[in-house]
């Protein structure tokens, strides 16, 4: 018991998602009996995220090389000097290709001596919507799997783990090289499901431990008290909760996708030979690599590279930016 006149002292407030920014702003002395007004500017949880993205370096530049990636695939088709469907007759002709110079900044193909820059950029479009695509399919069926198991439990959730544990025991590259041979034929749609539907399993397994943690929390609680339905507490309540962990874990699903496609392309298991991707262009040169045309290939793989790393920066930024124990 506390003596007479003492107190315990109030526990400190709790910290809110909000910061407020003060700036002060002269004004003349005859018309305020301060030097300074003070104005307060309130913060959205997405305008923090934004502010201590900025901070990050390396994840600015990979959103500068990503973007650049980006329009390259859209509007770079349009504006190169050479179209992709046309197979040029040079005047003189060289097996093994030209190296790179005035007229072909990446140098010429072996063979049929076609613009490397040409096929780079046409190649740029198709890999990243097989990359991005195929993410987006995995992340949505983990997010749903992994979020019904942790929330309901119990039977259904030790269903959907056993099946993530059968799909997580297959040899998932061998069976994404039969799948693509027998089911996908050459076809990029095909092969964006077949992607989609191999990398589900490891966004199911981090959304179901992220909400076995989350619905216990007094949020929940207090979603439930006030008779919110399942689906509700699930989408509206705990699921933005978790959104950090899977855009980190999305980030490197479109990296790994994009060097899954790149690998079963250039083994010959992917998308048609004629149609341009990374993983084709890589595949196409391999006859030419002995005799010296280390151009072909390189730009393709310096491409991915680039690619993949723009990436995993994003990646980086966005963890940081998104955790709420980081400081803005």
């Amino acid at each position: 018991m506390q003596p007479f006149g003492e107190f315990e002292p109030a526990p400190p407030a709790p910290l809110t998602e909000h910061v407020v920014e003060v700036a002060a702003i002269p004004v003349r002395q005859e018309e305020a009996g301060a030097d300074y007004e003070v104005t307060l500017q309130s913060l959205n949880q997405w305008q923090l995220a934004w502010r201590k993205f900025k901070k990050h370096r390396l994840a600015l530049i990979g959103l500068g090389i990503l973007s650049f990636l980006l329009a390259t695939a859209v509007i770079g088709p349009f504006l190169l000097p050479y179209d992709f469907g046309t197979i040029p007759v040079p005047d003189q002709i060289v097996y093994q290709g030209r190296p790179p110079g005035i007229g072909h900044l990446f140098g010429e193909t072996g063979g049929l001596q076609r613009d490397v820059l040409t096929l780079v950029v046409n190649g740029a479009r198709l890999s990243l919507i097989i990359g991005f695509s195929s993410m987006l399919i995995g992340v949505f069926i983990g997010t749903i799997v992994g979020a019904i198991a942790g929330f309901l439990g119990g039977w259904l959730d030790n269903v959907l783990m056993r099946v993530v544990d059968v799909m997580l025991s297959l040899p998932l590259l061998f069976v994404i090289l039969v799948a693509s041979r027998f089911f996908g034929n050459g076809s990029a749609l095909l092969l964006i499901l077949i992607f989609g539907f191999f990398s589900w399993m490891g966004v199911a397994r981090l959304v179901r431990s992220l909400f076995l943690s989350l619905r216990e929390q007094e949020f929940v609680e207090a979603a439930r008290a006030v008779g919110a339905s399942n689906m509700r507490t699930i989408f509206r309540h705990i699921l933005p909760n978790a959104v950090s962990p899977i855009v980190i874990v999305a980030s490197l699903i479109v990296a790994g996708n994009i060097i899954s496609e790149a690998f079963v392309s250039f083994l010959g298991f992917g998308v048609d030979a004629s149609t341009p991707t990374w993983g084709n262009i890589l595949s196409n040169a391999l006859t030419f690599i002995p005799l010296g045309n280390w151009w072909w290939p390189f730009f393709a793989g310096f491409a991915i590279i680039l690619t993949v790393l723009s990436v995993n920066f994003i990646g980086d930024g966005l963890r940081d930016a998104l955790d709420p124990r980081s400081r803005a």
